[in-house]
């Protein structure tokens, strides 16, 4: 697997429904959340339509949306706003985040699973200079499954977040929630297009050391 474009995703929320809206938080980071696994000032990194964004902000946390699609973040304000919030969101590159620093806690929602493995290992370099010492990456990543990916590894995950600055401090099986996107995946999952389905995830915690 390639790491898709950045314009892939662009396209994707301006001319459809991609399968990763749900219209709510998934429900693994609602429960991390509530675990006390996000904490201080949060970067929402990936954020998509804004959904983890608003629910963190919604509960007084210091949080910012970055994605790489303009048309991601559009959505993301018209949902803060239907919901009485107005985060901050901002367009960035999660592979060169310049702009994105002093970070207690760094939510990746479906993020590192979209990435190969040479771009994961510069991910996790990149995010050294987002999350301050003693921080955390939260990532939840679609696991190898009966539907549509992309997916990561246990192995993947621990080979990222054991390079220099990081140790990995959890991993676990957890979900993810997808809305099934076709007729074909509804025939392998037995849910009906547009149907909610939740597929195998990991959550990991990684520490900045």
């Amino acid at each position: 697997m390639s790491t898709p474009a950045p314009s892939r995703f662009q396209d994707a929320y301006l001319t459809g429904e991609p399968p990763w809206i749900i219209g709510e938080p998934q429900p693994a980071v609602v429960a991390a959340e509530a675990e006390g696994l996000l904490r201080g000032r949060v970067l929402d990194l990936g954020c998509g339509t804004g959904e983890h964004t608003v629910l963190l902000a919604e509960r007084s946390y210091d949080v910012v949306g970055a994605d790489s699609a303009p048309a991601a973040l559009e959505r993301a304000r018209a949902v803060a706003a239907a919901h009485g919030v107005d985060p901050e969101f901002v367009v960035a590159d999660a592979m060169d985040p310049a702009q994105l620093r002093g970070f207690d806690t760094v939510l990746d929602s479906a993020l590192f699973h979209i990435f190969d493995g040479d771009d994961q290992a510069r991910y996790a370099d990149a995010l050294r200079d987002v999350v301050v010492d003693g921080g955390r990456v939260v990532l939840l990543g679609l696991a190898p499954g009966p539907a549509f990916g992309p997916e990561v590894t246990d192995d993947e995950i621990r080979a990222a977040f054991s390079r220099p600055g990081w140790t990995l401090e959890e991993l676990r099986e957890s979900t993810y929630r997808g809305r099934v996107p076709d007729e074909a995946q509804a025939d392998t999952l037995r849910v009906p297009v547009g149907g909610h389905v939740d597929l195998p995830a990991w959550l990991a915690v990684a520490r900045r050391v």
